[in-house]
């Protein structure tokens, strides 16, 4: 029975207090009544206080309250790609074919209760010394990616004995380690605390590009393996479809996706879609690198916090394993307002639009996590971030834009007004920014071709000078205008539509990789150098928009499999062609 002082003093909402302040240490795992996972985040001299990961419904005063003796955490090992979890790591699939669609209060089924058997690989012999990091064995997770057993934290010596057996369940001893003056036996999970990033041997500046077969951000705003990205805009403007399609596309091993506070139906359509897309590298399912993780608007709201900590823990185990992780977020917004949530019940004193005076410093210690590493396996891999934000009423003066702003390099701006218009990725090419264009100038010099870096600058040179001859044709109108401007006019349309918008539903646009986009650059430019030769020699623009060659360039990128890129040679015969017609 539970002494006098571990019992609840004080419910509001998710919030308990506690009047023993002696049995508990910040950021422990406690238990509430009947199993409700909770986490200590204050102790003064009166009162414990706790937030509750559950519905906190039904509490009473008269409930207990139990300490776990170790701080709120997750459960690392095979089994978790290809699942779908709770912000707490509770595997809502399991959870459905025990409980059916509701999860009951004090629920624990996490990947501990899988009873599958695994056949792992032991790589030690005994009398190997082992430490922190290094890998003993391995599995076959699923068919794209091999798990990899690393030596727990705090466990380094000699191992003493390996069991003979290939075939072993999750809690099953694999080996055991002489551990100073006591044997430790490892088996296939390890526990780690969500707030406390995993250390890593060295960490190092990006200089590779976060691949992603999007056109507007692989050129004009690329992301680099191992940065931080954020993704702003309103309601409608494309934040989920973009983060979706990065998901589905960008060159890395392990994806970890994080619905955040949206809707449920958008996570059923994501597992929908990735239940049936075949991943172009390694061609098997897409789910087979995949974890998701779902809190979505219906369930409790302090969990919220803890699902952005669950999924980036889980990006640093596989990190540690040798792969390249990018987690998607969506949307950090929501946490921020479960953050506003819980401040306000905390009583803490506000700080702009009622968001707590720490949420600069929870959204650092989030962001800070991502990076290029060397891992104690001695493997290099990353962690790449990307965080959607969701600001009222697409204001990008508010906190959470502004706060974000500070940690990540790379912009994306999402522009409501391009989605009305069916201009698909929605990314504002003049609002946007990346900080790892000079960074990875010379990994496409190298891999891509000098051109490449040459005709981005072009390229964006053009919209530069789009963008201020349109507030002049505001004023006088276009037909006045001098036909060297029509020119840059008429070939920035051809790149905003031609170029920047891509369609998600052919075969042929949907992913372009970098050397096909390097040749529709060249394709474009080719064409605005040759127009403007013979605006040199007066030839009128009028005549060249008659040919409707900028028409036709506009089509290539549906006329292009990425396997006959030697066709793009044909397009500038064309242009050579129609504008050799007219002189």
């Amino acid at each position: 029975m539970a002494k006098k002082n571990d019992l609840i003093y004080g419910i509001n909402g998710p919030i308990i207090k506690v009047k023993n302040t002696d049995s508990f240490f910040m950021y422990e795992m406690v238990h509430v009544g009947d199993g409700l996972v909770g986490e200590v985040i204050k102790i003064n001299k009166e009162f414990t206080t706790i937030q509750i990961y559950e519905d906190a419904t039904g509490l009473t005063t008269r409930d207990k309250v139990v300490g776990m003796k170790k701080p709120m955490g997750v459960l690392l090992g095979p089994g978790l790609i290809g699942n779908i979890f709770d912000g707490i790591e509770r595997s809502l699939g399991a959870i459905k074919d025990i409980h059916g669609d509701f999860i009951p209060g004090g629920c624990r089924i996490d990947i501990s209760n899988n009873e599958n058997l695994w056949n792992v690989k032991i790589l030690v012999k005994v009398g190997d010394e082992v430490s922190y990091g290094m890998i003993f064995a391995t599995c076959a997770e699923t068919s794209v990616v091999e798990h990899r057993f690393l030596i727990p934290l705090g466990v380094e010596g000699k191992v003493i004995s390996i069991a003979e057996r290939k075939e072993f369940k999750l809690t099953d001893t694999v080996i055991e380690v002489k551990n100073k003056d006591k044997v430790v036996g490892l088996n296939l999970l390890q526990f780690w605390p969500i707030r406390q990033s995993r250390p890593v041997k060295k960490r190092h500046s990006p200089n590779k590009p976060l691949i992603t077969g999007q056109r507007v951000i692989d050129t004009l705003f690329p992301m680099a393996k191992g940065g931080c990205a954020m993704l702003p805009g309103g309601f409608g403007a494309g934040k989920t479809v973009t983060q979706h399609q990065l998901a589905k596309w960008c060159n890395v091993d392990v994806v970890i996706y994080v619905g955040c506070g949206e809707r449920g139906n958008e996570m059923t359509q994501i597992l929908e879609e990735f239940g049936e897309l075949i991943d172009p590298k390694t061609g098997k399912s897409m789910l087979e690198r995949t974890i998701f993780i779902a809190n979505t608007s219906n369930m409790p709201v302090s969990a919220r916090e803890a699902s952005i900590y669950t999924g980036v823990t889980l990006a640093e185990y596989y990190r540690d394993m040798g792969y390249d992780v990018v987690m998607l977020a969506d949307s950090t917004s929501r946490w921020a307002e479960a953050l506003r949530e819980i401040s306000g019940r905390l009583e803490e004193i506000p700080a702009e639009e009622g968001y707590p005076a720490y949420l600069s410093s929870r959204l650092a210690e989030f962001y800070e996590r991502a990076g290029n590493f060397t891992s104690f396996s001695d493997r290099e891999s990353s962690i790449t971030l990307i965080g959607a934000v969701s600001p009222q009423g697409s204001d990008f003066s508010e906190p959470v834009t502004q706060n974000s702003k500070r940690f990540t390099r790379c912009f994306w701006a999402l522009d409501k007004s391009l989605a009305y218009i069916r201009h698909y990725p929605t990314i504002n090419w003049r609002l946007s920014y990346s900080e790892y264009v000079k960074e990875l100038e010379p990994w496409f010099e190298l891999n891509i071709g000098e051109e490449f870096v040459e005709n981005r600058k072009k390229i964006v040179y053009i919209l530069e000078e789009e963008a201020k001859l349109l507030e002049i044709t505001k004023l006088v109108g276009q037909d006045i205008m001098a036909d060297d401007q029509k020119l840059v006019l008429e070939t920035a349309k051809l790149i905003r539509i031609g170029f920047l918008q891509q369609n998600i539903f052919n075969d042929f646009d949907k992913f372009v990789s970098l050397e096909k986009q390097r040749l529709m650059m060249s394709v474009i430019l080719y064409l605005y150098k040759k127009s403007k030769e013979l605006i040199t020699n007066l030839v009128p623009m009028s005549k060249i928009i008659q040919l409707d060659i900028f028409q036709e360039i506009s089509k290539m990128k549906y006329n292009m499999p990425a396997d006959c890129l030697e066709k793009f040679k044909s397009y500038i015969e064309l242009i050579d062609q129609k504008l050799d017609s007219i002189v």
